[in-house]
């Protein structure tokens, strides 16, 4: 009995390193996804996806605007409109697609086309989070990348705004695009 009793535990720790492998591959599995939404319908589309256990992720800016009485209000506005992304496996399209505000997943003929974790990474960041703000004009300059500190290896375009270097990150597939000041010394040029 003894010799079953020492067999059992040295089984289920043989079994241990097997899930978590299987759980770390689902993982791994798992891609950023852009979600469109109607319009104005991100929020309620978060919160639906929130409450179902899928990660989801809603880059917001904070702008301030005066009423016509003269009192100024900080809003929080998504990033882009009506645009989220979520981090889902493509076997799990239809668990996103249930939300009414959900519209459809982006993508070309072949399917969802994942975002790169990078530049959701860059926007979740602590470096953006206080210091984004959307760009609408197109981005037209130099390919540029950011060289130090946490998201070092980012890609986007320089521009300039009023007298500061903006950073402007560029999501191709749903072309759209967000700035971020920056110093001119965290940057280095990319050749084409």
């Amino acid at each position: 009995m003894t010799s079953l009793q020492s067999q059992m535990p040295a089984r289920e720790s043989a079994q241990a390193p097997t899930l978590a492998a299987a759980n770390l591959s689902a993982e791994a599995n798992r891609k950023w996804f852009a979600l469109y939404t109607m319009p104005r319908g991100e929020q309620s589309v978060a919160r639906h996806l929130e409450a179902c256990q899928i990660e989801s992720f809603l880059p917001t800016y904070e702008s301030t605007h005066i009423w016509k009485n003269r009192q100024r209000v900080k809003i929080i506005q998504p990033l882009f409109p009506s645009y989220l992304f979520v981090r889902i496996r493509v076997t799990e399209r239809s668990m996103v697609l249930r939300p009414p505000s959900a519209l459809r997943i982006v993508g070309n003929c072949q399917g969802p086309s994942p975002i790169a974790d990078s530049d959701i990474e860059f926007l979740r960041s602590d470096f953006c989070r206080h210091r984004v703000e959307p760009f609408q004009e197109l981005a037209v300059g130099n390919k540029v990348r950011i060289k130090d500190g946490p998201m070092q290896g980012v890609q986007g375009v320089l521009v300039q705004k009023r007298n500061s270097l903006r950073f402007v990150l560029s999501i191709e597939m749903i072309n759209q695009c967000a700035a971020v000041e920056v110093a001119a010394d965290e940057l280095e040029p990319v050749a084409d």
